[in-house]
């Protein structure tokens, strides 16, 4: 058994983990890194990165065959040739993955340990059959994995996942989805826009983590116009008959249905990697779906020595919360016991299916009804969206009925990742609705929807303050 010292631990080789590992080796403490898996991130190998190439070419054919009905139109029709298709997205893919590689094999000699970590104490790591890591401080950032639910199993090898769906050769014709949440909705209007059959199924009426039902109606609309979506799908069975995906199930129309499909894609979120850490030997706290409890401020698990970041914490699953998770919790774990909180960032999230979706701030559902003013604004007829073409979607944006302090803001519609970077650096510095609409808006820009939005909450703002009654006068005023 090969036996190394180390002051802090870092398992986990993807994005939060980097950036732990960097940040204790920039304390000038000893540091390690661990990984079991592939290297690569899952941002550049499976997620942010190819999903993102897969839509810009499903969205140049989408909108190259929409010029027609702006007069320009070709005698030769446009079609994918889907085994080019999936070879320019591996080749691009292979270009954000080589970039992390570069930077992995620039570490220090024995900074990187190959195989699976297993807590023994909280302060000793097993990795593999052949090495133990005593650690001061250890910082769990292993990442997530696709969550297949198990009634899906009954499709065998005609079920992928998104991890699975870049390395297909070519595309089935048609496609069952399972999920509507953000990996779904890409995947799925990327292979829509390149002419796959494909079938949408969600649970429980939620479309992309979106918690304003008027929102969340827009999106699934505008969604529904391109290709069979049904955000709470009623099956009757689902079965692989003769070697084909079978599902047969109500339609939202209330008729029966049977459809066959040549693949499944359970996009139906992710789930930590943490049942091989043993973590009941870690001596921290766990919650109901065994992760760890643990402070957002500081990515301490309790006052112990283990601090965790990225993904397998389950709160925000995005790559610019990762990257300062694991710079935070790498700072703290060099600088134990003199562990020290900060104000973190706005959560903030984007879906970049068409129309595209933002949620920042506050969610809906935390919001006092009582005290919070919601501003509105349609794209439908907002001026440089109609010229675009892209005239769909709903902003709301939230607000403090006294204050005009802007709480937060979700939306579907055009150009929404850059709106959606206005609102949360307005949350950041905690404008009000008046500060806000002090700023300059260009004309004609969509950004104009956005001050529509800003405009109709301050005039509710106004409204409320109005038609508040006068404080009684007290005692001492007699």
């Amino acid at each position: 058994m090969n036996d190394i010292e180390v002051d802090v631990a870092v398992i986990g080789a993807g994005t939060a983990g980097m950036a732990a590992f960097r940040a204790a080796r920039l304390a000038g403490v000893s540091a390690v890194l661990i990984e079991s898996g592939e290297l690569g991130t899952t941002c550049a190998r499976v997620g942010c990165m190819p999903s993102k190439l897969l839509l810009a070419a499903a969205n140049g054919l989408h909108d190259a065959r929409a010029l027609a009905a702006r007069g320009i139109e070709g005698t030769h029709a446009l079609e994918a040739d889907y085994a080019h298709v999936l070879d320019y997205v591996r080749r691009e893919r292979d270009y954000f993955v080589r970039s992390v590689l570069d930077e992995v094999e620039t570490l220090p000699a024995g900074a990187l340990l190959r195989g699976q970590a297993r807590f023994e104490t909280p302060t000793r790591l097993q990795i593999g059959n052949a090495t133990r890591v005593e650690a001061k401080r250890v910082v769990i950032a292993t990442g997530t994995a696709p969550h297949v639910p198990d009634e899906l199993k009954v499709f065998g090898d005609k079920l992928i996942t998104s991890d699975d769906l870049f390395e297909l050769r070519t595309l089935p014709k048609r496609i069952a989805v399972f999920g509507a949440g953000p990996i779904a909705l890409e995947l799925g209007q990327a292979l829509a826009r390149l002419d796959v059959d494909l079938f949408m199924f969600g649970r429980g009426g939620h479309v992309a983590a979106l918690t304003d039902k008027p929102v969340r109606d827009a999106l699934a609309a505008a969604l529904a116009d391109e290709f069979y979506f049904d955000p709470d799908a009623n099956f009757e069975a689902m079965t692989l008959d003769d070697g084909q995906p079978t599902l047969r199930f109500t339609s939202l129309d209330g008729q029966a249905h049977v459809e066959r499909f040549d693949l499944v894609l359970a996009a139906t979120g992710r789930a930590p990697n943490l049942r091989p850490l043993a973590l009941e030997n870690a001596g921290i706290e766990l919650n109901e779906k065994g992760v760890p409890l643990f402070d957002e401020s500081t990515m301490q698990c309790g006052k112990s020595t283990i601090f965790i970041a990225g993904d397998c914490d389950g709160t925000r699953p995005w790559l610019h919360d990762a990257a300062d998770e694991g710079k935070l919790a790498g700072d703290n774990a060099a600088r134990f016991p003199d562990v020290r909180s900060i104000r973190r960032k706005v959560p903030f999230s984007i879906v970049f299916c068409e129309p595209q979706v933002v949620s920042v701030g506050a969610s809906y559902d935390d919001l006092d009804k009582q005290m919070t003013v919601t501003g509105q604004a349609s794209f439908e007829t907002q001026g440089r969206s109609r010229v675009l073409r892209q005239n769909r979607g709903l902003l709301h944006v939230y607000a403090d009925a006294k204050t005009g302090k802007l709480r937060g803001a979700q939306g579907c519609g055009p150009a929404m990742e850059h709106l959606g970077h206005l609102l949360a650096w307005a949350l950041q510095l905690e404008l009000t609705l008046d500060e806000a609409l002090s700023l300059p808006f260009y004309h004609p820009v969509v950004e104009e929807g956005l001050r529509s939005a800003l405009k109709d909450a301050d005039r509710k703002c106004y409204e409320e303050r109005s038609e508040t009654p006068p404080a009684l006068p007290s005692a001492a005023g007699y």
